[in-house]
C-alpha cells in the first residue's frame, strides 16, 4: 500500500532533483564563471551546462544576427537558474490555501498539471527555437516543487500511524538520494549527456509524474483532514479502514476526535495568526531553527570542494564524474538507515547525531584543507569528511525538519507551519547559493568553519528545547510543549518575585505580600 504512496514521493523528488542543472546559481567573477554550489555541483552535468548556454548562444544569434556577450549569457542563464528558487518561494507561499482547499491528496493531484506543463515547454524548447520556453518551465517546476516538499511530509505524517509516523517521514530523503543519483546517471556522456538529448533529460520528470497520476487517485484522502477540516465521519472511517486493514482504528478515531474538539472554536490559522499564537512560539521557533539549519548546514557548499579533494586524493581526472555521482550512494545507503531506525532511536538523536556529524566533518574539512599540502595523508582525511558531511545530512537533518514540522502542530496550524518552514528553506536556499561565493572568495577553506558552527549551534538546541515525538500521538505532544510553556512561566514568576524582593522596600515593596502558589506548578 505504501509503496504506491512512496512512489509519489519519488515523481517529487524527480521533479527537484532529476534536473540538477537547472536549480544552481552563476556569477561572473572576475571574467570567470563563479558556479554556485546549490544543491549539487556534478562534474557529469558541466556539458549539459554548456549545451544550453549555445542553443541560448545560438537562438539570439538567428533572431538578431549577432550573438550574446559573454556576461550577457550568464546573466540569462542565471535568470533561468534562479527562477526555480523564487517559482519554489511562491509555491510553499500557496500551499496552505491549496491543501485546505483541495485536501492533501487532492492537491498533489491537482497540482501535477504544473508538471506537464513545465515538461512540455522544457521538452520541446529547441524545436521552437525558445529560451524563454526553458524559463518558464523552470519557475513553472519551481511552483510545483515548492508545492509538494510542503504537502507530501503533511500527507505521508497525517495518514501514518503513531509508530510508523518517523519511518514515513523520512522516506522523502530516501527518494530525494535516489533522485539526485538517477540525475547523476542520467547526466553522464553514456545516456542523456548528450547534446541533442538535453532536453529529454529536461523534460524526463513528466514520466513518473504520468505514473503518479494514474495510481494516487486510488488512494483515500487524508482521514484527519476528513475529520477535523471537512466534519465528514464515514469518509474518515473509509480512509481509516483502508489504511489500517487489520488494526483497531477506534482508538485513533477517538483521537482525532479529541483533537477536534479542541479546535472546535478555532478555524485554520493564517501565518500571521500563527505567528502571534504564544501557546506555540516553541515550536514555531523550533521550526525555523531546523529548516534554516537544514540548509545552511553547509550540505550545499560542501560539492565546491568535491572535485578539488577527489582529485587530491590521486583519482584520475576522467574517473571523477563518476566517482561524484557515486556519492549518491551513500546519500540512499544513509537514508535508509536514518528510515529504519528512526522508531528505535527516535527524531532527536538523528538530528543532534546528524548535525553534530555535518559540525565535525565541516572542521575537519577546514583542517584537511589548510594542512594537505604539508602533510600528504590529510587528502584522504577530507574524502573521509566529505563523506561524513553527507551521510550526516542524509541520516537526519535531510527528512526529520519535515516529520518535525507535522509532528510539532495541531490541524488548524499546521498548514501556516508549513509556509513558514517551506518558505524558509527556499529563502536560506537561495541565501547559501547567492552569498557561498563571496564567502568562499573572501574566507577559502576557513568558509566550512561558519557550517561548523551552523551545525553545532542546531544540534545543541535541539538537545535543549525540542522534545522527542516518538510515538506520541499530536495531542500528546501539543501538551508536552504546554507543560514546557507553563514551566517557563512558573520560573519566570519565580524570578520576578525575587527581584522583588530584592529591592529592599524600594516603592514599598517590602510591605507587598508575594505568595507562590505552589499548585500551580508543573511537575
Amino acid at each position: 500500500m505504501y509503496s504506491f504512496i512512496y512512489l509519489q514521493v519519488r515523481r517529487l523528488n524527480d521533479t527537484a532533483y532529476i534536473q540538477p542543472v537547472s536549480i544552481r546559481f552563476f556569477w561572473p567573477c572576475g571574467g570567470k564563471l563563479q558556479v554556485s554550489p546549490h544543491l549539487q555541483i556534478q562534474t557529469v552535468l558541466v556539458e549539459i551546462m554548456r549545451y544550453i548556454k549555445d542553443f541560448y548562444n545560438k537562438t539570439v544569434l538567428s533572431r538578431n544576427g549577432t550573438g550574446l556577450s559573454g556576461q550577457t549569457l550568464t546573466l540569462m542563464y542565471s535568470l533561468t537558474v534562479s527562477v526555480f528558487a523564487i517559482g519554489g518561494l511562491l509555491g510553499s507561499l500557496i500551499v496552505g490555501m491549496l491543501v485546505t482547499r483541495f485536501g492533501r491528496k487532492g492537491t498533489v493531484i491537482n497540482t501535477t498539471v504544473l508538471v506537464f506543463i513545465a515538461g512540455s515547454l522544457m521538452g520541446f524548447s529547441r524545436i521552437c527555437n525558445s529560451p524563454e520556453m526553458v524559463i518558464i518551465g523552470r519557475f513553472i517546476t519551481g511552483i510545483h516543487s515548492g508545492i509538494s516538499l510542503s504537502v507530501v511530509p503533511m500527507y505521508l505524517g497525517e495518514i501514518a500511524p503513531k509508530n510508523l509516523r518517523g519511518f514515513l517521514g523520512l522516506v522523502p530523503s530516501i527518494f530525494i538520494g535516489t533522485g539526485v543519483f538517477t540525475a547523476q546517471i542520467f547526466g553522464l556522456h553514456e545516456l542523456l549527456g548528450k547534446e541533442e538529448h538535453w532536453p529529454l533529460f529536461l523534460s524526463v520528470v513528466v514520466v513518473p509524474t504520468f505514473i503518479q497520476l494514474m495510481l494516487l487517485p486510488w488512494f483515500p484522502e487524508s482521514p484527519r483532514y476528513l475529520l477535523i477540516e471537512k466534519h465528514n465521519v464515514h469518509a474518515t472511517i473509509t480512509a481509516l479502514k483502508w489504511y489500517r486493514a487489520k488494526c483497531n482504528i477506534q482508538a485513533e478515531i477517538e483521537e482525532m476526535q479529541e483533537e477536534q474538539r479542541s479546535l472546535s472554536s478555532v478555524a485554520t490559522l493564517s501565518v500571521w495568526n500563527l505567528l502571534l499564537d504564544d501557546t506555540v512560539r516553541w515550536q514555531v521557533l523550533s521550526v525555523v531553527v531546523i529548516n534554516i539549519g537544514m540548509q545552511l548546514s553547509g550540505i550545499d557548499a560542501i560539492w565546491f570542494y568535491t572535485n578539488d579533494i577527489f582529485k587530491n586524493a590521486d583519482i584520475p581526472e576522467p574517473e571523477i564524474p563518476y566517482t561524484t555521482a557515486g556519492t549518491g550512494i551513500i546519500e540512499i545507503i544513509a537514508g535508509l538507515i536514518g528510515c529504519f531506525t528512526i522508531e528505535k532511536l527516535g527524531r532527536r538523536p538523528l538530528m543532534i547525531g546528524g548535525f553534530a556529524m555535518m559540525g565535525v566533518c565541516s572542521a575537519g574539512i577546514t583542517l584537511a584543507l589548510i594542512l594537505q599540502a604539508h602533510l600528504s595523508f590529510m587528502r584522504y582525511i577530507s574524502v573521509g569528511c566529505v563523506v561524513g558531511i553527507i551521510a550526516g545530512f542524509c541520516i537526519g537533518p535531510a527528512g526529520v525538519p519535515f516529520l518535525i514540522t507535522a509532528e510539532l502542530f495541531k490541524q488548524s496550524h499546521r498548514p501556516a507551519a508549513y509556509i513558514v518552514g517551506g518558505s524558509l528553506n527556499w529563502l536560506s536556499n537561495f541565501t547559501v547559493g547567492f552569498v557561498f561565493p563571496f564567502l568562499q572568495e573572501s574566507a577559502g577553506s576557513y568558509c566550512y568553519l561558519v557550517f561548523a558552527t551552523i551545525c553545532v549551534s542546531v544540534a545543541v538546541y535541539v538537545h535543549i528545547v525540542i522534545p522527542e515525538t516518538k510515538n506520541k500521538t499530536f495531542m500528546e505532544i501539543s501538551r508536552m510543549f504546554s507543560k514546557k510553556e507553563a514551566v517557563l512561566e512558573t520560573q519566570g514568576l519565580i524570578h520576578d518575585q525575587l527581584k522583588l524582593k530584592k529591592m529592599n522596600g524600594y516603592g514599598g515593596v517590602e510591605h507587598t505580600s508575594l505568595e507562590f502558589d505552589s499548585s500551580s506548578s508543573v511537575p
